[in-house]
């Protein structure tokens, strides 16, 4: 159903170095990039996640409440994918673990622009 997320940012070039390292942990690379606005995913027919510079010329801002999860196959993989975050400078929201008693195991951080991220998966455990 989602096709793609986009965040704000303030500085593309930082967030590319960001994504780029955060988001070529799990496969993606860019597949789409103007001056403004750049796009990661596996493939271009799965769902993307992007960077922009307001069109409107204003400052990007954090939306409050928005959050974009990234689905991945085990609580190893969102402990790797949280550290790396953390490695890249982004500000952590919630360590990796167990939340509820339905499988869901997810870590939380926030990128360089502000904008809350989690790492996800449904485990067993």
């Amino acid at each position: 159903m989602i096709g793609y997320v986009t965040l704000g940012t303030n500085d593309i070039e930082r967030a590319a170095t960001f994504y780029d390292a955060l988001l070529g942990e799990l496969g993606a690379s860019r597949f789409m990039e103007s001056e403004t606005f750049i796009a990661w995913s596996v493939s271009p027919t799965t769902p993307a996640i992007s960077v922009i510079k307001p069109n409107d010329g204003n400052a990007a801002t954090v939306g409050n409440g928005v959050m974009v999860a990234i689905s991945v196959d085990s609580p190893e993989k969102v402990d790797q994918l949280h550290a790396k975050a953390l490695e890249l400078g982004a500000a952590d929201e919630g360590a990796p673990g167990q939340r509820g008693d339905g499988g869901f195991y997810a870590g939380y951080f926030r990128d360089l622009d502000g904008n809350k991220l989690n790492a996800f998966c449904m485990s067993q455990g």
